[in-house]
């Protein structure tokens, strides 16, 4: 597994590398000895997500304020999604900045996102699936948003993508701003 470190500190990309014959591929997605020993995170799964989507439809931005925080490797399935990790904690060199990967279900490509960055993600195409791993499991009381087209922010989700679907919710989270004056974002 190859990892490259992103210019946001504490999040990298991972590349598995993929065995494909007459049946199809085979691939290790994620092994914990290899992103201790190369990133220096301890990560360890305490809860694993799925979700599929239709093109067009935008996860996010999510955190997660837990005592210990929660960090995320995530990995695409089926489909392609645009997936977009933001550094939201205060006092950080990078606040505000944001990185985009595009997660295709053949690349063999995840993405490590430590404790206090925000996630987010748009899918590509239909049944667009995305498996993630979690340190630490949900919590509603510790789960924050921040609204996906925050200005501040400046996230390019897709041009090509003509109608976004969004929920309730992600439609009507606070921004980043909002978040910082009211104490809810994390720190550095």
């Amino acid at each position: 597994m190859k990892f490259s470190e992103l210019a946001i500190k504490g999040a990298w990309v991972a590349e598995a590398d993929l065995h494909n014959d007459a049946r199809g591929n085979f691939s290790e997605w994620f092994k914990k000895s290899e992103v201790v020993s190369i990133t220096g995170f301890e990560f360890e799964a305490a809860q694993a997500n799925i979700s599929t989507s239709h093109k067009g439809t935008l996860r996010g931005i999510h955190y997660s304020l837990a005592v210990n925080g929660q960090a995320k490797w995530v990995t695409c399935v089926s489909g392609s999604v645009l997936d977009v990790i933001v550094d939201i904690r205060e006092g950080s060199p990078t606040f505000g900045k944001f990185e985009s990967i595009r997660l295709e279900s053949k690349s063999g490509k995840s993405v490590l996102i430590g404790p206090g960055l925000g996630h987010a993600f748009i899918a590509q195409e239909d049944s667009s699936s995305v498996v993630y791993l979690l340190s630490s499991p949900y919590s509603p009381t510790d789960e924050y948003g921040i609204n996906p087209h925050d200005k501040e922010i400046g996230i390019n989700w897709d041009m090509e993508i003509t109608s976004v679907i969004l929920s309730d919710k992600d439609r009507s989270a606070p921004s980043l701003e909002f978040q910082r004056a009211n104490g809810k974002l994390p720190k550095y």
